[in-house]
């Protein structure tokens, strides 16, 4: 089977070493590798052959642990595209910095992007790179990497097999920043709802100070109601109950816990005595624990096999960054419903923050 020549842009953490940081977190969600440089590593459809970070010392480290030499090693990103004829590249930048990338990169002749979320910095990114990825025929994936997990599989399969009958919300128990958490829960929630398309969502921001004018100085907190065109309700709420969410059905519903170390699966019943429905408690399925990364990678390789969609895509992308949008748009214009798609594009995260040093060591 072909292997794809595959690089990291963005070296850090999630790009190289963000392993070190989860020994004995691992869960069905998060079994490792849980690095880009992990994945591509470790994955028989990728040869991990070159590596960009702006910090020398960063790159020697992950060639170090990667077997990336230090003639494949770039502190500009555009030399190495150009010189190293890659298949895959991954963008593991803070978002401020990852639209350029990804468009020079769809532009400059890389056939499939493996990019972190959240997906950009503004809409107005977003909308510029998505007319490159899809002018140019690039896969494309994000790293919401429940999109990949077999225990949220096994949770869809079940939901859209009827069983449970028509689908009536979805609760998010835990959005906290919008960027880095909420980005994660909105894409799990496309998901679980076969992405279908938003068309009003209502937010609330417990702390709005760090909105001045068109710019975001952090990633906030938010809260908010999400409706899409089918009919389903997500109530995306900030409870400190992370990776925590619930599918409500007609006649029953699935409670998936700590990102799936446990489910409460509540099924259809006999009538009761009135004749009014019940529903009693299922057993669920035990499902085998993978590196979402690893399927992230390894479902890039499949669209460069076939010319199929990713599982993820652009669009998809695009969609959940513009959730995060629409609940801080809500609670500027006072916490009403705001239609998407929406109209302003150009509110922007911009933090004044170094870069975060990796862990090394476990």
């Amino acid at each position: 089977m072909k292997t794809y020549r595959a690089a990291v842009i963005g070296c850090s953490r999630i790009g190289g070493f963000i392993d070190n940081e989860v020994v004995g977190r691992e869960g069905p969600s998060m079994q490792p590798p849980s690095s880009h440089g992990g994945g591509y590593f470790v994955s028989g459809r990728t040869d991990l052959v070159a590596c960009s970070d702006l910090r020398e010392d960063v790159m020697k480290e992950f060639g170090n642990r990667y077997d990336v030499p230090k003639g494949s090693q770039y502190t500009d990103y555009r030399e190495m595209i150009e010189k190293e004829q890659l298949d895959i590249v991954s963008v593991a930048t803070q978002p401020e910095h990852r639209a350029k990338i990804v468009i020079y990169a769809a532009e400059h002749g890389v056939r499939a992007i493996y990019a972190e979320k959240a997906l950009a910095a503004s809409l107005d990114e977003a909308d510029a790179m998505v007319d490159a990825i899809e002018r140019n025929g690039v896969a494309f994936n994000m790293g919401a990497n429940r999109r990949w997990s077999l225990h949220f599989d096994k949770v869809k399969e079940i939901v859209d097999s009827g069983e449970l009958g028509p689908m009536k919300a979805i609760v998010i128990y835990n959005t906290s920043s919008l960027y880095n958490s909420g980005s994660h829960a909105f894409d799990t929630v496309l998901r679980l709802n076969g992405d279908q398309p938003v068309e009003w969502v209502q937010g609330n921001l417990p702390d709005d100070s760090m909105v001045e004018g068109d710019t975001l100085l952090e990633d906030p907190v938010g809260e908010g109601i999400i409706r899409f065109a089918n009919g389903v309700t997500c109530y995306a709420l900030d409870t400190g109950l992370g990776g925590s969410y619930q599918v409500v059905c007609e006649e029953g519903y699935i409670t998936i816990i700590n990102d799936g170390e446990e489910f409460d699966y509540q099924g259809p019943g006999p009538l009761d005595s009135g004749g009014r429905p019940t529903i009693v408690a299922r057993e669920f399925p035990e499902v085998k624990a993978v590196s979402t990364v690893v399927n992230i990678v390894e479902d890039l390789a499949h669209a460069l096999d076939t010319g199929e969609p990713t599982r993820g895509g652009i669009r998809t992308a695009r969609a959940s960054l513009e959730m995060s949008f629409a609940i801080i748009e809500s609670h500027l214009g006072g916490g009403g419903r705001v239609d998407l798609p929406l109209g302003r594009r150009n509110l922007t995260l911009n933090r004044a923050r170094a870069p975060r040093q990796p862990r090394y060591e476990v």
